[in-house]
């Protein structure tokens, strides 16, 4: 199983990766530290805008460049419409796809 997913970081910009392991993944966004996207340690995450699902980790990696190359106004309507990610990314049908809800909520660790 791997997930797609887009963060609403801080300065109002979009962040797209994939992971494994999404609950891992969110905190080691969190964190800030080397596990961490060097992106989200200068725009630290606020919230998961969207989320995906598909048995295929290969797949997702495919869905992570193809969501990385829409513009900002097609990144926004997938984050209205998730489950149009195949009709926003047509390079993208029948790979198994599902959209994930309810979508998981960041949590800063107590230190």
């Amino acid at each position: 199983m791997a997930f797609l997913y887009v963060l609403k970081c801080k300065g109002d910009v979009l962040y797209t990766g994939i992971a494994k392991d999404i609950e891992r993944r969110l905190a080691e966004h969190l964190q800030g530290g080397v596990k961490g996207a060097k992106f989200t340690r200068s725009h630290p995450p606020l919230e998961v805008a969207a989320l995906w699902q598909t048995a295929d980790y290969r797949a997702a990696a495919k869905a992570e460049c193809a969501v990385k190359k829409l513009s900002r106004e097609e990144k926004e309507e997938l984050i209205a419409s998730p489950e149009r990610l195949e009709d926003i990314c047509p390079v993208l049908a029948g790979l198994g796809f599902s959209p994930c809800s309810p979508l998981p909520r960041l949590k800063k660790e107590e230190k």
